[in-house]
């Protein structure tokens, strides 16, 4: 059961469309669309067959620095893996260690590389907000897609919308936040700013004309690292 539904939060977002960016994020100034590209959230494992789990991503060039920046999307800072695996991967290292972990994610048919884990237990991330699954505590994430992904018309997509409030904007991060690595035999991985104030700043970012549907009550809680 836990397997399905985190792999039916995970595909709710094949194809999902990003194409929202207020403003650049290097220097605020009026950016201009450039070009759409296909990028990589997961691979899914079923059986012997493997599924890649894709998003578009808009691109835009600033008229006032002319770099190049993506829309708000589902991934931290400097990490091609989906923040939802991400999410999942401190989540279950917060109770035990990070190889155990890392053998969950495989159980749970979700392929990611060892380099990969390496890479990334050491980065700093905020408050993950965890709900208690079966006995599993895995980001509350997880069951808002999976509820998000059952309410859509046969064959739908999820708003790109409601698929960064469900992850509460990753991207809108700073890039520092997911490349600080944590100090040497320190077991709490703190985020550098508060991430509420992140999540209101990027709101106003966000196209608000869908909103992600109620859920029933669930014992829901705070992880920090």
């Amino acid at each position: 059961m836990v397997i399905d539904i985190v792999q039916s939060a995970i595909c709710s977002l094949d194809g999902t469309e990003f194409t929202h960016l207020a403003a650049c994020p290097v220097c605020g100034g009026r950016v201009q669309g450039y070009d759409t590209r296909t990028k990589k959230y997961a691979v899914i494992r079923d059986g012997d067959r493997e599924r890649t789990i894709t998003v578009r991503i808009k691109r835009f060039t600033c008229r006032n620095c002319k770099k190049l920046c993506n829309a708000d999307e589902p991934f931290y800072p400097g990490t091609r893996i989906g923040s939802l695996v991400v999410d999942l991967f401190f989540c279950l290292s917060a109770t035990m260690p990070e190889s155990r972990a890392a053998r969950h994610i495989d159980a749970l048919g979700i392929r990611v590389d060892r380099t990969s884990w390496k890479n990334y237990s050491g980065r700093a991330i905020p408050e993950i907000p965890i709900t208690d699954i079966f006995g599993m505590r895995l980001p509350s994430s997880v069951l808002m897609l999976s509820s998000l992904f059952a309410l859509a018309p046969n064959g739908g997509r999820i708003d790109g919308a409601d698929v960064l409030n469900a992850c509460n904007f990753p991207s809108a991060l700073p890039a520092s936040g997911c490349s600080i690595a944590a100090p040497e035999n320190e077991e709490i991985r703190n985020f550098a700013g508060s991430p509420s104030e992140n999540i209101q700043s990027v709101t106003a970012r966000c196209p608000q004309e869908s909103t992600v549907s109620p859920l029933p009550p669930l014992a829901t809680s705070m992880i920090r690292f």
